[in-house]
């Protein structure tokens, strides 16, 4: 990152952000502070909040009450408010938000009308972000003559022409097919953390958020209910919840048998009531608890019947994957995991020993989070 990308790059702050919506509270009582030059991705469900969080930290929708810092300056309080044009800030929409009736070209150099550049340099600028994005063929096209795809590169250069502090996502990924999304998402990545600004993207798929980010925020029912690194989340979720919404092979009723080791505790399975289970606990538990473990799909393992300890199970389905294959196992009645990787192929029907990793379990109060 340039000394200019640095200087750029502005930090954000949250204090006791509260936003409602007639009888519907949108957002409660989220603090969050961002670093200058932070990739911050915010995941949550479809109404979560994080549309309206966006939302707010762009000025389209002011809070019902809580203060936002953007650099340094307060723009939205009790006694302030400062309109979106003045906040400094760029946006990349899901829907595109492109000019229609301007070309490629002029939407990307619309940012720069007011800019104190000389012309020639406002072009040059212009045929730049076109060239890094991929779209400097269409620069005379208009954006009803683009795909999807073409049509967000367009978008992004814009945001980029900015040269903002800020730039914010909305979603921009969920309205493209799977390749451009991986594309696009790289081009993301890659673009906007060489101009050294902060960004604030939000999205429901824990994929990509995990792909993207320096830091992750997961939301829930208006909450920011854990906020770190997507290795940290993955490894170490806060609840029940923040489990689930970033992915879990399968979620079982467990009781606890005994500590085993520092946040380390033995369960037992109620399909496999004499096998131990080792598993993490982010609380303490007392032997008789009766709890869930929830297993990712890393900490699963399968080998063939007798090779290795292991509870048994059967496989119910197959896919092929390009790295290998992922397998549907049943360890109990209703009791399946899901996206178990193997390099090689297990049939359908075939019996297995299923072996747990006890880094990628966790045993949780199933009611926390929810």
């Amino acid at each position: 990152m340039s000394l200019k990308s640095r200087e750029r790059a502005v930090g954000v702050s949250l204090q006791h952000l509260h936003k409602d919506f007639a009888d519907k509270v949108a957002l409660e009582d989220v603090n969050l502070e961002i670093e200058p030059g932070t990739f911050l991705v915010l995941l949550g469900p479809s109404g979560s909040g994080k549309t309206t969080l966006l939302r707010c930290l762009a000025g389209i929708e002011r809070p019902t009450s809580g203060e936002i810092t953007i650099g340094g300056t307060v723009v939205a309080s009790a006694r302030a408010f400062v309109p979106p044009e003045r906040r400094g800030l760029a946006m990349v929409f899901q829907d595109y938000a492109l000019w229609p009736h301007l070309s490629v070209r002029k939407n990307v150099a619309y940012p720069l009308r007011t800019s104190s550049r000389a012309k020639s340099q406002r072009d040059e600028r212009v045929d730049d972000l076109l060239e890094r994005v991929g779209i400097a063929h269409l620069a005379e096209r208009f954006p009803n003559q683009l795909s999807g795809g073409e049509q967000q590169r367009v978008a992004l250069a814009r945001a980029l022409a900015a040269d903002a502090g800020l730039i914010l996502f909305d979603e921009p990924l969920s309205n493209l097919d799977a390749d451009r999304r991986d594309q696009l998402r790289v081009e993301i990545a890659t673009l906007t953390r060489a101009t050294g600004a902060t960004v604030v993207y939000i999205t429901h798929d824990q994929s990509e958020a995990f792909a993207l980010a320096d830091r992750v925020g997961v939301l829930n029912q208006g909450r920011l209910v854990q906020i770190d690194t997507p290795e940290a989340i993955y490894r170490s979720p806060a609840n029940a919840f923040v489990a689930r919404f970033t992915g879990v092979a399968g979620e079982f009723p467990v009781t606890v048998v005994d500590e085993c080791g520092p946040a380390h505790y033995e369960v037992a399975l109620p399909f496999a009531p004499d096998e131990r289970i080792e598993a993490l606990a982010l609380e303490r538990f007392e032997p008789g608890d009766s709890m869930s473990l929830f297993v990712r799909a890393a900490g699963v393992s399968l080998a063939v019947t007798g090779s290795a300890k292991g509870t048994h199970g059967t496989i119910l389905d197959v896919a092929f994957t390009s790295r290998g294959y992922e397998h549907v196992v049943s360890v109990g009645e209703g009791a399946t995991l899901s996206k178990v990787f193997a390099p090689t192929r297990f049939d359908r029907g075939s019996r297995v020993q299923v072996c747990f990793d006890a880094s990628s379990c966790f045993v949780m109060d199933p009611t926390k989070g929810k």
